[in-house]
């Protein structure tokens, strides 16, 4: 799997996470619980899914206290059932369960991105179209978010303003006198290596979009039967043959009809509900001894 976690790029995350939570204050255990006290406690899928972030809620652990001990029983991208152990964590019982929170709540919603995504790839399987993401991610998470995409076995689409030109419908109303043509020979100049991509309306729009010979052109919310016809334009374009000019889908995209769309032969379908409405997979933390 490409662009692995890193964990000095997540670590400012939980710590932000753990001030949040006021880890450092858990009064209740401290009311409770003797420092001294230790306990072997497991991380348990309470739903089947696709495991990702199991990785980040060890390191959660580990930000609280190192010397505990985390031992992941599943790998990220594997398939876990109801009652399975996912990780194994020991160590001092107040410094896990200040963690306990975090962790889950990390684990947790990673894992059921990862899900989700995992359910539109299998979907589509066996046609030429990818699964990708969008920048619809909760504030501070897209960088796990899309690590879980990648886990459940889709694609990322820009991580950022600066990875991409996506021309969108509001660029083009912000300059109507401006043709697509020489909007897309503007972003093409810009570009320095980047992809151009520009979003259309019509099919009308896409045959001049077809003409300025962008990378990537995208059908917001369009209908499949006119998709169906979209790619055939593309494939009878003499501008484009021989180019790998792709065409994405998005907007309206469910598991319910993501296989029809992939199946009229476009490249990219981005699906924005992986990151911002996938159902968390639900864990708990059981102390086992």
């Amino acid at each position: 799997m490409s662009l692995p976690l890193i964990r000095h790029d997540v670590l400012p995350l939980i710590r932000r996470a753990l001030a949040e939570d006021a880890a450092r204050h858990d009064v209740t255990s401290r009311a409770v619980l003797p420092a001294s006290l230790r306990v072997r406690a497991r991380m348990v899928a309470q739903s089947s899914g696709i495991v990702a972030g199991a990785r980040a809620a060890a390191w959660v652990f580990q930000a609280v206290d190192r010397s505990l001990r985390c031992v992941l029983k599943r790998s990220e991208g594997a398939r876990v059932v109801r009652g399975e152990t996912v990780m194994v964590v020991e160590g001092r019982a107040q410094s896990i369960f200040a963690a306990e929170r975090v962790a889950l709540n990390l684990a947790g919603h990673l894992s059921g991105v990862a899900t989700l995504t995992r359910a539109f790839v299998e979907r589509i399987r066996g046609t030429r179209a990818q699964i990708y993401d969008t920048r619809k991610t909760l504030p501070g998470l897209r960088l796990l978010e899309k690590y879980a995409v990648r886990v459940g076995g889709g694609q990322n689409h820009r991580m950022d303003l600066r990875d991409a030109i996506l021309i969108k419908t509001n660029h083009l109303k912000a300059q109507p006198s401006r043709s697509i043509q020489d909007t897309v020979c503007l972003a093409q100049q810009a570009s320095k290596g980047l992809f151009v991509a520009i979003e259309v309306t019509t099919l009308r729009e896409l045959e001049t979009a077809l003409q300025a010979t962008p990378d990537i052109i995208l059908l917001d919310n369009w209908r499949v039967v006119d998709i169906r016809k979209a790619v055939r334009l593309r494939n009878s374009s003499s501008r484009v043959v021989g180019r790998r000019l792709q065409l994405e889908v998005s907007g309206g995209v469910t598991l319910a009809n993501v296989r029809a769309i992939a199946r009229t032969g476009v490249e990219r379908i981005s699906i924005g509900r992986l990151t911002h409405s996938a159902p968390s997979l639900d864990c708990s933390l059981e102390v086992v001894s």
